[in-house]
Order: C-alpha cells, then sequence, then structure tokens
C-alpha cells in the first residue's frame, strides 16, 4: 500500500488496502491498486455538519475458501479478545464450576484439551483447573487448532502417574455423544466439487444431515441438549450434550450409530444402501418423506445433474436390480431425442421416466423399494461411524478457526440450517477487522492523529468507515458493498 494523501499510512494490516485521511483537506477521490479490478462506488459520509465525499474503489472478490494469509499474529489477536473462553468453560463443565456446594471441584480439571501448534506440533492430555488457566494458556501457546476430550477419572496431564497402577485408573468416564460428517465422504454422490472443495449446490447435503440426525436424536432417543457446529471447511460436527448421552459406554454409542446405518457398501459395489424390511423403519420413512425426496428432487437431482450423462445415469441404472428395467431406461435415455425436452430439465425427464418404471404395480417389492434406495444413496446422511462410537475420541471446539480456510467454527441453528452459508462465514482476518478496539490497536501513530480524521478501510467486499470526532469518539460505519449501498452499523468506540 502506497501513500495516497498526507497523514500517517498503515502497512501491515489485515485489510485490502487502507486510508486515512488528515481534517484539513480529504481528498476528493482515491485511486487504489489497479491490479484489484475494482469498481467505484461513492460513498457520502457526514458528521458535525462537515461533508466529505470521496469515492471508494472495492474489491469486488468472492468470499475465498482458501485464507491466503493465516497470520500467527492475527490468530493472537484473535484469542486476546474475541475467543469466548469463558463460555466455553461454563459449556463443558456442566454446572461443576465451583458456584454451588453440589457441584464436583474436579470435573473440569480432568477434562482433556489437545492443542495443535505451528509446524504440526501436538499437544495432547492438556488439563486446567479452571477458565483462567485455559485462556492463559491458549494465549501463551496460540494453537491453530484446539480439541476437546473425554473427562477423565484422574487429571489427564497427571496419567503417568497411574500408569504402573494394576487397576486400570486411568479412563474416560464422561464424554458428549459426537458425529462427525464431511463432505470428502460424498464425492460419488457430488459433481460440482471433490476433495476439501465446497459450495452452494453441494452444501444442502449437509443441511439435510443436520435435519435427518436432529430429528432422530430429540424424536427417537429423546435428546434435548443438542450443538451443531460448523467444521470450518467442508463438513458440520454434532455435539449431544445430556447427561445420559455424556454418560453412555462404547458398546451403547456404537448402538446409536449403528442405528443411523444404511449406507453399507464399497467404492466396487454397485449397491451401496441397503434398505431390509417389507417396509421401512418408521425413522427411515419420516426421513424420507420429509427431508430426502424434496431435497433429491428439488435440489440435488438438477443441481449435481444426477441424470444428464451416461456416465452418471449408468450409476443408477446399476443400482436396479432387474436388468430388463434397466435394459429399456438405458435405450431411452440414449435417445437423445426421446429423452430431453427443451421446455423441461433433463434430469427431471428421466427420473420421472425411472420412477414410472420401478413403481409399477407389476413388478415385486424389492424392485419398487430401488426408487427409495437411490434417493437414500445421494442424499442420507454418511456419518464417520469412529468418531461416533469411542469415548475417548476428540473432536474440534467450537469457535476455532480452520488453518486452510481462515474461517470461524460457528454454530449452526438445526432450526434454520438449510439459511447455513458456508461461503458467508467470517473469515479470521473479517472478524479481526470488525473489532473496534483491534483497529484502534493496528493503527500506528493513532495518537497524533486530529480530530475529523477520516480513517477508510477496505476489505474484500467490506468497508469500514471511522470518523474521530470532537469528543475524542470513533464513529464507526460498516457499509458492504451492493447495489443499494447504505449503512448497516453504527456504533460509538473510544480512542
Amino acid at each position: 500500500m502506497g501513500q495516497r494523501c498526507s497523514g500517517p499510512t498503515v502497512s501491515q494490516f489485515p485489510a485490502t488496502y487502507m486510508f486515512i485521511f488528515p481534517p484539513s483537506n480529504p481528498p476528493s477521490h482515491t485511486h487504489p491498486p489497479q491490479s484489484l479490478g475494482s469498481r467505484f462506488l461513492r460513498f457520502p459520509f457526514r458528521k458535525h455538519n462537515s461533508p466529505i465525499h470521496f469515492i471508494i474503489s472495492v474489491a469486488k472478490q468472492m468470499i475465498p475458501q482458501q485464507e491466503p494469509d493465516f497470520n500467527p499474529n492475527h490468530l493472537k489477536l484473535y484469542y486476546g479478545k474475541l475467543f469466548p473462553f469463558a463460555d466455553l468453560v461454563k459449556w463443558v463443565s456442566y454446572g461443576n464450576d465451583g458456584k454451588h456446594p453440589g457441584c464436583d471441584q474436579s470435573y473440569f480439571g480432568r477434562r482433556e484439551f489437545s492443542f495443535t501448534l505451528e509446524n504440526d506440533i501436538y499437544l495432547r492430555f492438556q488439563s486446567f483447573n479452571n477458565a483462567l488457566e485455559l485462556e492463559n494458556s491458549i494465549k501463551e501457546k496460540s494453537p491453530v487448532k484446539i480439541d476437546i476430550g473425554p473427562v477423565y477419572t484422574v487429571d489427564p496431564a497427571k496419567r503417568n502417574a497411574y500408569a504402573q497402577s494394576a487397576n486400570n485408573v486411568f479412563t474416560p468416564v464422561e464424554r458428549e455423544l459426537i458425529f462427525d460428517i464431511d463432505m470428502t465422504d460424498y464425492d460419488d454422490v457430488r459433481y460440482c466439487c471433490s476433495g476439501a472443495d465446497v459450495c452452494l449446490v453441494c452444501w444442502p447435503l449437509m443441511t439435510i444431515a443436520i435435519k435427518v440426525i436432529d430429528t432422530a436424536l430429540r424424536d427417537d432417543f429423546g435428546f434435548k441438549h443438542i450443538l451443531w457446529v460448523y467444521s470450518g471447511r467442508r463438513g458440520v460436527h454434532c455435539w449431544v450434550c445430556d447427561g445420559k448421552a455424556r454418560r453412555l459406554t462404547n458398546e451403547q454409542r456404537a448402538a446409536i450409530a449403528d442405528y443411523f446405518r444404511v449406507y453399507k457398501g464399497n467404492e466396487n459395489s454397485h449397491k451401496k444402501v441397503s434398505l431390509m424390511g417389507a417396509a421401512l423403519h418408521p425413522f427411515l420413512a419420516t426421513s424420507y418423506t420429509k427431508v430426502l425426496k424434496d431435497y433429491f428432487e428439488k435440489n440435488l437431482l438438477t443441481g449435481q445433474n444426477i441424470l444428464a450423462t451416461e456416465e452418471r445415469y449408468e450409476k443408477i441404472l446399476n443400482m436396479i436390480p432387474d436388468e430388463s428395467i434397466a435394459s429399456e431406461l438405458r435405450g431411452r435415455w440414449q435417445d437423445s431425442r426421446r429423452s430431453s425436452s427443451a421446455k423441461e430439465d433433463i434430469n427431471v425427464v428421466r427420473w420421472e421416466q425411472c420412477k414410472q418404471l420401478l413403481q409399477s404395480g407389476k413388478h415385486k417389492a424389492q424392485v419398487r423399494r430401488c426408487v427409495e434406495e437411490i434417493v437414500f444413496f445421494f442424499t442420507y446422511p454418511r456419518l464417520d461411524m469412529e468418531v461416533s462410537k469411542h469415548m475417548n475420541h476428540l473432536l474440534k471446539a467450537p469457535f476455532c478457526v480452520h488453518p486452510k480456510t481462515g474461517r470461524v467454527c460457528v454454530p449452526i441453528d438445526p432450526n434454520r440450517c438449510e439459511e447455513f452459508d458456508p461461503t458467508t462465514v467470517p473469515t479470521l482476518s473479517q472478524v479481526n477487522l470488525s473489532c473496534n478496539d483491534n483497529l484502534l490497536t493496528c493503527i500506528p501513530g493513532r495518537g497524533k492523529l486530529s480530530i475529523g480524521s477520516v480513517i477508510c478501510l477496505v476489505f474484500n467486499r467490506d468497508v469500514s468507515i471511522y470518523y474521530l470526532g470532537v469528543s475524542g469518539t470513533c464513529i464507526k460505519t460498516l457499509a458492504p458493498v451492493s447495489n443499494t449501498f447504505s449503512y448497516v452499523d453504527k456504533e460509538n468506540i473510544t480512542f
């Protein structure tokens, strides 16, 4: 960033670029680097009857999946100012925080935390007596990842003292029932992305998983305290926090995980879903009618172009047990003049033909069931079963920052999960930028700024305007770039 006007300049700040305009002669316009491929927007700003007009050039960028500047200094700033230590400790203490006579004073101290530091340095079995100890350790070490483990019989940090004991003294006694759902497990049914990449076309698969699993946990198992968290990159995590869930044995956890199992095939098998019995289990029937069928036909069928090409529709034809039906559909679909229509989506046309043939009354129940199996194959949640089965498995803490994307692992409301957009989850740079106190800390020479100075920050699609008022107060307006350019937030902060 070069100097564009008189006054202080900033070279190291988590923004695309930054300008500080002195009060004497604010420029009417400024020209940032042309390499950003920018568009110009007029931003009027008035305060204390002093009109200031200038044009800000804002880089029109998609929010990247990859955080280009995962800066350890930014992470220290995040832990120092924004990470919710108190709320995290209150959550995993479950009332055992020393504030009432009946609590277990040692409970939190027997909880395992794990830190991953830079260069893949892995610290397991970290334990802390209180929230302050945890906070100080995280601020000191600045881990790129924080995992939470079980509550053990003894302090995990002192486990070696019990290693020589004849009795198995060091063992987990409590742990939330957890589920880990990763988008990479859906790579054989999504054609928009693969691997760690996600987009709004394939993200409905995670929405489906939340809806199906959350409903069953509440209605079928009676759990009430369930937390869903975005993993920060390509999936979601579920924490079931009820007391009876935390005290489940490994065998009981495995039984619950197996309750959700329908995806039993492997990469070499054509039929990867097995729906047993003459009729669907009530849980599966409810999931199919209320979630899976609609999402498949309204979102995934056309969004993923599931039947658009021969390679893709052959995957479905191979799942049909009756070869005569599969051959008939193949013949129809290979004739493009008969299988496509200018007015209708080819995926919809072919799916209706498939359903009509398979659900005909002349076929056996096994063939009619094939429609449901196809829908389950493309939509049903795919759990990492081993994560759920074992009490001592670690899981990333909420509000961590994913080091690959820079995105914060934010909670997801299961009642509104269809509104969740992973591409708008704030990144490390963005949350630091939005922290007013951080802004003031990062401005060199801030004590020399004159009353009336205007500070303009541009980061991705956000513009932050700060104005130093006559009372020593900095008034901030955060305005996102849009067709209707308007103020969305005003708040006072103090220099």
